[in-house]
């Protein structure tokens, strides 16, 4: 059954185990097997946790059986990224700076996973400190892209994403500050949600930009996705039931999003649209200046921010860091302090006027990255490539965080494309909705 319990989702392994069909502990110990059993474990989970693991299924077969599990996830497993704490557990954030870190307690995000049931499978790769959208790491290990084991996985949420799309855990937990949750969803054909900053608590993650750190779930439905984030907010799943586009009112933002864009990004985001207008959606398309002015601030308000919290500890060992992610954070030690608080009141005005543009929009359409993935030995030799597709990368998600918006990707069915929808904030339970009709669409 191992097999075929790898190519469900979670929803549908909840589905099982509630009908006394799977259980959570066989189901943990298949995933661990096949996770010790990979050609790519060792690139894709820094560390596995088959005890603790088994100890939470366990738990769960017991309330299984007695008709008191608690919620649709219970028993089924997850992967961690390697940022949130874990009690006794190393959690390093894929840095040399913070080798043998070891927290004495769980993240709160960990503790809510923990009390949901969910057996932790392990942590995973990622990118150095969380500040690339690449997925490349070679002071730990760079995840191999379903697609093409040798081209960057997208990050910084790489390791998450490849445990998912590789069929070794059900579901996976990221961090997305500027798109590393979306980014590395879109390249390996998944579900992706990045959340409200703020609205899930950083309590026990370790940061990398706390105005704009979020956490999601990456994902193979949007079923997993809202179940998954009904966890992490500690709130009611959202109703997916009777979902549909008939009659959405959904905004193409052209301003940005499709300079430059590569021929399969575009091709998948022209089929996204044709479905969702076949299934009754109301399209339009507009530019909004808001958005380019904010991109040209995006340097000050992410670097000026990630150097400020890490530059102390940079400075004091530089040479254990990959050099294009520790030139990228002191390229944010280089703005004023009055630069900063000046270019956050710019964005809260833009934030505004984004609002007025968009009002009576269900939801905001773009492709999710307007690049494809690149090998990773050219990104290797190349600093000055390395850095203008990683500017590349991130640049369409970006939006959504410098709007502060919640953000949906969908595979549109080319691979290693996405199509991202952007709602409000503290609109995930209407977006996953929209998102499940969405979905819908592209399946036909």
């Amino acid at each position: 059954m191992s097999e075929e319990w790898r190519a469900m989702s979670a929803a549908a392994l909840g589905r099982g185990i509630e009908a006394g069909r799977i259980c959570p502990v066989d189901l943990t110990e298949a995933y661990l097997d096949a996770i010790d059993a990979h050609p790519w474990r060792d690139r894709i989970y820094a560390r596995t946790m088959r005890l603790h693991a088994l100890e939470i299924a366990a738990a769960a077969r017991g309330r299984a059986k007695l008709g008191q599990r608690r919620g649709p996830l219970d028993g089924v497993p997850v992967s961690w990224k390697d940022l949130f704490d874990t009690a006794g557990v190393a959690t390093e954030s894929g840095s040399l700076l913070l080798k043998g870190r070891t927290p004495e307690h769980d993240g709160l995000v960990v503790e809510r996973l923990t009390r949901a049931g969910l057996p932790p499978l392990g942590k995973t790769h990622m990118t150095e400190l969380a500040f690339s959208g690449l997925g490349l790491n070679p002071v730990t290990a760079t995840p191999p892209n379903i697609h093409d084991p040798e081209k960057a996985p997208g990050g910084s949420s790489s390791g998450a994403a490849a445990s998912v799309a590789w069929g070794l855990a059900p579901l996976a937990i990221g961090s997305d500050t500027g798109g590393s949750v979306r980014l590395p969803s879109a390249w390996n054909d998944l579900v992706g949600l990045k959340t409200t900053a703020g609205r899930i608590p950083l309590t026990g993650a370790v940061p990398l930009a706390e105005k704009f750190d979020t956490i999601g779930p990456l994902a193979r439905t949007v079923e997993d996705a809202a179940l998954a984030f009904a966890v992490l907010d500690a709130s009611p799943a959202p109703d997916l039931r009777g979902a549909t586009l008939s009659g959405a009112r959904l905004l193409v933002l052209e301003t940005v999003a499709f300079d430059d864009i590569h021929a399969a990004p575009a091709q998948g985001f022209d089929r996204a649209l044709k479905a969702f207008g076949a299934a009754g959606a109301r399209i339009d398309h507009a530019r909004i200046p808001a958005v380019a002015e904010a991109m040209a601030m995006a340097g000050i308000l992410f670097a000026a921010e990630c150097y400020g919290i890490w530059g102390e500890a940079i400075e004091a060992n530089p040479d254990v860091m990959f050099a294009p992610v520790r030139d990228r954070f002191r390229a944010g030690g280089t703005f004023k302090a009055h630069e900063y608080v000046a270019a956050w009141r710019r964005l809260e005005a833009l934030r505004r006027d984004w609002t007025a543009a968009v009002a009576g929009y269900d939801a905001v359409l773009i492709p999710t990255v307007p690049t494809l993935p690149q090998r990773i030995d050219d990104l290797m030799a190349d600093p000055a490539f390395f850095a203008a597709e990683n500017l590349m990368a991130l640049r369409n998600t970006r939006i959504g965080n410098l709007m502060g918006l919640c953000g949906l990707t969908l595979p549109t069915g080319v691979p290693s494309t996405g199509v991202l929808l952007m709602a409000g904030p503290g609109q995930e339970a209407r977006l996953l909705r929209l998102g499940a009709a969405a979905e819908a669409a592209l399946a036909d």
